[in-house]
């Protein structure tokens, strides 16, 4: 029985791919939370990937305080791109399948049509430095590895922006939410089981792929498609990103093209309305 190690096993991914397990019983699931594997302890790290000697990696684990990052880089480094190179070294060397999840923050948002893997990276903030950087030390230690950029994550585990509105949204009588950044969500749930599928195909294509729900939209839609599902009445209203300054930059535009892996893999990819109604079922 093939043995998968999911790290980050308690962020949204990691918890969407736990409700998956028990509907594919031919592997034996390992979920690792950061007491189980350490990814800002190199040496510790080392010692528990081959304690667990597990024949496929789903890294879900990261640091992802964008904000934080900017004054926590060292952090940041060792988890997003030591640690990485890490695992995808130990991968190479005992035949692990590794997919590793990264990000649309590897772009600097200055595109005006969607995003596909050729596109030229350049972030702007020091979690997308530090994921890219993480993507090429995996690319590099790793050339059979299969790395996943997606975008904008939420899920009925952990914290995002989903569940940021739904308690805002029931809180206030009006919100501003930033109109000027445009991409597409993704539903934790859905890139689970594209990981899933991945691994169940009979082909394995490494290399970087895309994947993000269908949908190009700002997060003042998406606030309005929060507000629609769940009836509520608070009023919702658009602001530009200058008038809700952050500590780190958001790229402004970081649409993601998912024809790759739809080509590759056969795959159908949800609009993202269809998606985000089940947090509401």
């Amino acid at each position: 029985m093939k043995k998968i190690l999911v790290t980050g096993a308690t962020g949204q991914l990691g918890s969407e791919l736990s409700v998956l397990a028990p509907s594919y019983p031919q592997y034996e699931w390992i979920f690792a939370d950061r007491n189980k594997v350490t990814l800002g302890n190199l040496k510790l790290l080392q010692s528990q990937l081959e304690d667990i000697n597990p024949d496929i990696i789903f890294n879900c684990g990261a640091y992802t305080a964008v904000d934080k990052a900017e004054s926590e880089r060292d952090l940041a480094f060792r988890i997003n791109h030591e640690a990485v190179k890490l695992i995808a070294k130990y991968s190479a060397e005992n035949n692990v399948k590794l997919i590793h999840i990264s990000t649309d923050y590897v772009f600097d948002g200055s595109s005006s049509i969607a995003l596909n893997e050729e596109a030229k990276t350049n972030p702007i903030n020091v979690y997308g430095e530090s994921k890219l950087t993480g993507e090429i030390a995996c690319l590099k230690e790793n050339r059979e590895s299969i790395i996943i950029r997606t975008s904008w994550v939420y899920s009925k585990f952990g914290n995002n922006f989903v569940k940021t509105m739904q308690r805002l949204m029931q809180e206030r009588d009006e919100i501003n939410v930033v109109n000027d950044q445009i991409g597409s969500p993704t539903y934790a749930a859905d890139l689970a089981k594209v990981m899933i599928d991945i691994i169940e195909s009979p082909k394995w294509i490494s290399g970087i792929y895309n994947y993000s729900n269908e949908g190009e939209i700002s997060w003042y839609e998406f606030a309005l498609s929060i507000k629609e599902f769940g009836g509520y009445s608070c009023k919702v209203w658009g602001i530009s990103s200058s008038s809700y300054p952050t500590l780190a930059k958001r790229p402004s535009f970081s649409l993601l093209d998912k024809a790759k892996i739809k080509s590759v893999y056969n795959l159908e990819v949800p609009n993202y309305k269809e998606s985000l109604k089940k947090i509401f079922v």
